[in-house]
C-alpha cells in the first residue's frame, strides 16, 4: 500500500472524508512555501498536492497561473520542487504528497530520471493534467511500476464510453473536476456532483475526491458528504496572493479541513 492508500484506509476506519490541499511550490518564494507546506498536516490536511510551476498552465485559471508566475520569478524549478518534498520528509513520513502539473517539465527532466528522483524525494503520486490515457506508456505505466500512484482527472464531460478508459490505469484516487472550465471559475454544487461521483464509484473501488469550485468550509463539507473527499486549491493560493501571513493561511486551511471532516 502507498501512503495514499493507507491514508484513505485510516480515514474510512474513522468514518471521515479526506481533505486535500493544493499549494504552488515556490509561491511566493521557496521559504514561505516550505513553511506553508510543513504546516498543512497540523492544519488538518490529509493529502498535499504540490503544484509544479509551468509557463503555460492551460487548465488553470488566473489565480493558479499567477502563482506559477510568482514561483518561476522567484527561481522555482522542478528540481527545487523535489528538494522541497525531500525536506518535508525529514519531519513527516506519513502525509502523502502528490505532484500536480504538466508533462513538459517532466519530459525535459527525463521520465526515468524524474521517477527515480521523485521516488527518492518521497513523492507518492502524480497528477499530470495534459497526458490522456492514450499516452499511458509515456508516464502513467512507468510511474506505477516505480511505486507512484497515477491519479487521473474525470470531468462532467467524461461520458460512460470514456470513463472506463480514464479509470483503467488510475490508482490512489480519482480526481473529479466538479465544473467545466478552468480552476477557480465557478462554485461547486453538491447536487450536481453527487450523481457523477456515484456514476464513477459504480465502475471503480478507488476513492473519488472532488475539486474545483470549493472555497468555503460549508462547501467543503457539502462536497465531501457526497464523495470520499474534497480538494481546495485556488482559494488557498488566493490567500498567498493577498499577502496573508503563514499563520493566517494555515488558519484558513484549518477551517476548510474542519468543514470536510464534518461531512
Amino acid at each position: 500500500m502507498t501512503r495514499i492508500d493507507r491514508t484513505f484506509a485510516a480515514l474510512r476506519e474513522k468514518g471521515k472524508k479526506a481533505f486535500v490541499a493544493y499549494i504552488m511550490a515556490g509561491d511566493p518564494d521557496r521559504q514561505t512555501s516550505m513553511q506553508i507546506m510543513r504546516g498543512l498536516p497540523r492544519a488538518g490536511v490529509d493529502i498535499i498536492e504540490l503544484g509544479i510551476p509551468f509557463t503555460d498552465p492551460m487548465a488553470d485559471g488566473p489565480t493558479i497561473q499567477l502563482a506559477g508566475q510568482r514561483a518561476l520569478e522567484a527561481g522555482q524549478t522542478l528540481n527545487k520542487t523535489l528538494e522541497m518534498v525531500a525536506e518535508f520528509r525529514k519531519d513527516d513520513n506519513t502525509t502523502p504528497v502528490v505532484l500536480m502539473g504538466y508533462y513538459n517539465p517532466i519530459y525535459n527532466h527525463g521520465v526515468d530520471r524524474f521517477l527515480e528522483d521523485a521516488r527518492a524525494a518521497g513523492v507518492d503520486g502524480l497528477i499530470v493534467v495534459d497526458l490522456p490515457p492514450e499516452e499511458d506508456e509515456e508516464l502513467c505505466i512507468p510511474a506505477q511500476k516505480a511505486g507512484l500512484n497515477f491519479i487521473r482527472l474525470a470531468t462532467p464531460t467524461t461520458d460512460d464510453c470514456r470513463l472506463p478508459k480514464v479509470l483503467q490505469n488510475t490508482s490512489g484516487f480519482v480526481y473529479y473536476v466538479s465544473i467545466t472550465g478552468i480552476t477557480g471559475a465557478a462554485a461547486a454544487r453538491a447536487e450536481d456532483v453527487a450523481p457523477e461521483v456515484a456514476r464513477i464509484k459504480s465502475q471503480t473501488d478507488i476513492p473519488v475526491v472532488v475539486g474545483f469550485g470549493i472555497r468555503t468550509p460549508d462547501t467543503a463539507r457539502e462536497i465531501a458528504s457526497v464523495a470520499d473527499g474534497a480538494v481546495v486549491g485556488s482559494a488557498i493560493v488566493k490567500q498567498v496572493e493577498e499577502g496573508r501571513s503563514v499563520e493566517e493561511i494555515l488558519e484558513f486551511v484549518r477551517s476548510l479541513a474542519e468543514g470536510a471532516h464534518r461531512a
